[in-house]
């Protein structure tokens, strides 16, 4: 027999007796015994919450737009920018406008002139007077044609009709562009109040949430501080776009002003109160989604391995939808360790 035979077999015989090694057995041949805490099941009312994401908004958006077509002259600021109630946004190019009410001008001065003309022809009874009517209506009409024209000139600019900042720039300086079509689509931020979060929810969370309910707003460019706030309203179809309910935040921010479209994550307080098993995180194990385990003592050295299904999380526990009859103790640490087949000692 050979080195390289030896060498196998040995190596094959090492194999088996690993395999056959009893679990929890240490070197000496003694079983493990791991130290565990344990602690009282403890359960209480627990208000219900809703946690969800969404992005900072303001409460009055609008969307800027020339009454007319044009081509656009100039276009005073930028994405991003803050403006002033009243402040100059953006201008047409005036030479056709002017042409325009000018003509109509002119169509005044001639109606004018046809109906006084009119006027002593029928005083001389040379004119009738449907002639002079017809006359007269003319001059109407040219007049109405110019205060039209003069009210389209007015609204060859765009002035803010609040405080508010530019969210989003849709055209340029130069571009041909119809009437009503977008300019500037800005938010309002005239007072402070007016900034929103608008969040997404299930259609379950939709129809536990009221106006008017509190929330706890997280925002990332404020790491540090937290905000309040309470339900606006929340929309009665869903998004399209994102499948979800839509629900807005009134936030409470004093001077701050966030830029618009900042990510917050939002705490929403549903007034509605359920019994939960409250227990440390690290006596769960194995949680997957609503579900996961707890090691509960059995007898002086054994645990018992039970099911659990999750309701929340917070900071510091984990609240159970399980009553867990018949459990006065469970396991609080040490957990990941162990499996029905290990033998424990409880210390103090």
């Amino acid at each position: 027999m050979n080195k390289t035979q030896l060498t196998l077999i040995a190596l094959t015989s090492l194999l088996f007796a690993c395999k056959e090694k009893p679990k929890n057995i240490n070197p000496l041949g003694q079983p493990d015994i791991i130290s565990v805490r344990v602690a009282p099941v403890s359960s209480f009312g627990v208000t219900g919450s809703i946690q969800t994401t969404g992005l900072v908004s303001t409460e009055n958006e609008t969307n800027y737009s020339f009454k007319i077509g044009g081509v656009i002259s100039s276009i005073q600021v930028n994405e991003g920018q803050f403006f002033k109630k009243g402040q100059l946004l953006a201008t047409l190019n005036t030479t056709e406008i002017a042409a325009g009410l000018a003509q109509a001008d002119l169509g005044v001065d001639k109606a004018r002139r046809d109906y006084a003309r009119a006027l002593n022809l029928y005083k001389d009874s040379v004119f009738t007077l449907e002639q002079l009517q017809n006359t007269k209506t003319a001059l109407d009409l040219a007049r109405k044609t110019s205060e039209a024209t003069a009210f389209n000139q007015r609204y060859a600019k765009i002035y803010a009709a609040s405080d508010g900042v530019v969210t989003k720039k849709v055209a340029s300086e130069g571009e041909v562009i119809g009437g009503g079509m977008p300019v500037l689509m800005t938010s309002s931020t005239q007072k402070n109040d007016s900034y929103l979060l608008k969040v997404g929810v299930t259609d379950q969370e939709w129809a536990g949430i009221r106006a008017g309910q509190l929330a706890i707003i997280n925002l990332d460019g404020y790491p540090d501080q937290q905000f309040q706030a309470t339900v606006l309203r929340k929309m009665q179809s869903a998004d399209a776009a994102i499948g979800s309910f839509q629900v807005e935040l009134k936030l409470q921010l004093g001077n701050l002003k966030p830029a618009i479209g900042m990510f917050g994550k939002a705490t929403i307080q549903t007034n509605t109160s359920q019994n939960a098993t409250v227990i440390p995180f690290s006596a769960l194990v194995e949680a997957d989604g609503e579900t996961g385990y707890i090691f509960t003592p059995k007898g002086t050295n054994r645990v018992r391995k039970v099911p659990v299904t999750i309701l929340k999380f917070d900071n510091k526990n984990v609240y159970l939808k399980d009553k867990l009859q018949e459990i006065d103790q469970i396991v609080t640490s040490n957990s990941a360790y162990l499996n029905e087949q290990s033998i424990v000692k409880i210390i103090k």
